[in-house]
């Protein structure tokens, strides 16, 4: 009773298991889609403006990880302009800083649940594979205790053994697919972030040149 409670209680935490992994990549493939199509708009109204001014009327309503940077970088362009010029300040070093840290910052709000998939997709085999030996020891333990080792003796009570692993595998493989699609389309993001952060350094340090002498 005990040997079957185990094997039963294993094919349950596969099965919540499972429901996590599609639960999880179903809220991530969502976010990454909301991040892509906010990031998309943000890229192309950003190329469009045409003075500072204007970029702040634009990043008081716009929204995504773009515009989270962009904000940082306002920030701190706005305090190197109050603090005058300074021969130990790197302006543009200061900036690009700023953006990093905001880039990180986005990048750790994005890998969340990632973890959860990868581990996921790592030790279902595993559990699988503890709940068939235990049932093959158990139906071992049967059959020399009935002594009778006929195929049709055996076969019944190893093949039921043997379909936590194949849970287990099932659990697996989705697990590590939607792993690897986040995993890239997060990489792709990165790339595109770090162009932004470029772009905005730029017109950052053209900024402070002609309007406050900093960045010269």
């Amino acid at each position: 009773m005990l040997d079957a409670l185990i094997v039963h209680s294993v094919l349950v935490v596969l099965v919540l298991l499972s429901v996590v992994t599609w639960t999880l990549a179903w809220l991530k493939l969502r976010q990454n889609q909301k991040a892509v199509s906010e990031m998309k708009n943000f890229e192309q109204q950003f190329f469009n403006v045409r003075d500072w001014a204007q970029l702040k009327v634009l990043l008081q309503t716009a929204q995504g990880p773009l515009a989270s940077m962009a904000v940082a970088g306002v920030d701190a362009v706005e305090d190197l302009q109050s603090s005058g010029p300074s021969e130990l300040i790197d302006p543009q070093l200061v900036v690009e800083r700023v953006l990093q840290q905001a880039l990180q910052e986005q990048l750790r709000a994005q890998e969340r649940g990632l973890s959860e998939l990868a581990t996921i997709g790592s030790i279902s085999p595993f559990v699988g594979l503890f709940g068939t030996v235990w049932g093959i020891m158990n139906a071992l333990k049967n059959i020399g205790e009935s002594g009778q080792a006929s195929i049709d003796v055996v076969a019944g009570p190893v093949g039921e053994a043997l379909i936590a692993t194949a849970v287990g595998i099932a659990v697996a493989v989705p697990a590590v697919l939607f792993y690897n699609l986040l995993l890239r389309k997060q990489k792709l993001r990165v790339t595109q972030m770090e162009a932004f952060a470029d772009a905005f350094a730029r017109l950052a340090m053209k900024y402070l040149s002609t309007h406050s002498g900093v960045g010269r």
